[in-house]
């Protein structure tokens, strides 16, 4: 079955470019983690806002940082935003979307307007008012981000997981006795697991933008450490004398964006097998 997947997938040139530009995005983050061509913070004054060069291969900031060290190191702080922010909404939004599926009646209805109350706030209003109590970092981003992205995993897993619950192998499963927990778990996850990883992935996207939008506003990842939304939040005063250090964050925040919606669109080809049929009809 792996062997099959994997097969579809090189065939597949959408999902294969996605994964190429998230596997770059991926690279420089785990390399940066153990070297990057100059110390991301070292402030030079004197060598702010050079062009590239061979010593500064996408030139320096400002105030004299490197700019590609800032992007890779910047790519460590996107991923782990997005990675923890999409793990909390997908923990809380599967466990709930899953539980008024299996109960119904006013489970299910409360979910709905939890659902309706949190997509009434945006994630950039809930940052806001979060750090406005707690302060500006990168733990309020993610928490913001996370809290938002609940109900978007809730309502995805109730409306797959009642389809389960309609199938001949779940009322099956009811008929021997086994209880609605138990059936959640063995029969109705396993086969909504392919629409939680593509949503999982789209959402991961989703982060990476709202990581950077936050930041951009200064609620994100705080100095020193560097953002690619705070990044072009610092470039805007120098955009005639140096258009690049707004060009290459940009570029990073576009691809990796871009990257996780090829792959996302991607496994929704090759995990549906109803869309597979269709390609072959």
């Amino acid at each position: 079955m792996k062997g099959t997947f994997w097969r579809r997938a090189i065939r597949h040139p959408g999902f294969m470019l996605g994964a190429l530009l998230v596997g770059i995005t991926v690279a420089m983050a785990i390399v940066s983690i153990v070297w990057t061509p100059h110390p991301y913070d070292n402030l030079r004054m004197a060598l702010k806002l050079r062009p590239p060069s061979d010593v500064y291969p996408l030139g320096t900031d400002h105030r004299g940082r490197d700019l590609l060290s800032r992007i890779m190191v910047g790519a460590q702080t996107s991923i782990t935003v997005g990675l923890i922010a999409v793990s909390i909404g997908m923990t809380l939004g599967v466990m709930l979307g899953a539980w008024a599926a299996a109960r119904r009646g006013w489970v299910d209805e409360i979910l709905s307007r939890f659902s309706d109350l949190v997509f009434a706030f945006p994630a950039v209003l809930m940052a806001i008012l979060i750090t406005s109590v707690f302060g500006a970092s990168a733990t309020n981003a993610i928490l913001a981000i996370g809290i938002f992205n609940i109900p978007v995993f809730a309502r995805v897993t109730r409306g797959a997981a009642l389809t389960m619950w309609g199938r001949d192998f779940v009322r099956a499963a009811k008929a021997l006795g086994l209880g609605p927990f138990s059936i959640t778990v063995r029969h109705v996850i396993p086969n909504i697991a392919s629409v939680l990883i593509v949503q999982a992935t789209i959402q991961f996207a989703v982060a990476i933008l709202a990581e950077a939008g936050l930041s951009y506003l200064g609620l994100g990842a705080q100095p020193p450490v560097p953002s690619w939304g705070r990044m072009l939040y610092d470039a805007q005063t120098y955009l005639y004398d140096a258009p690049g250090l707004a060009i290459y964050p940009g570029l990073a925040i576009a691809l990796t964006v871009l990257g996780l919606n090829m792959v996302g669109d991607g496994l929704r080809d090759l995990l549906d097998p109803r869309l597979r049929l269709m390609r072959v009809g």
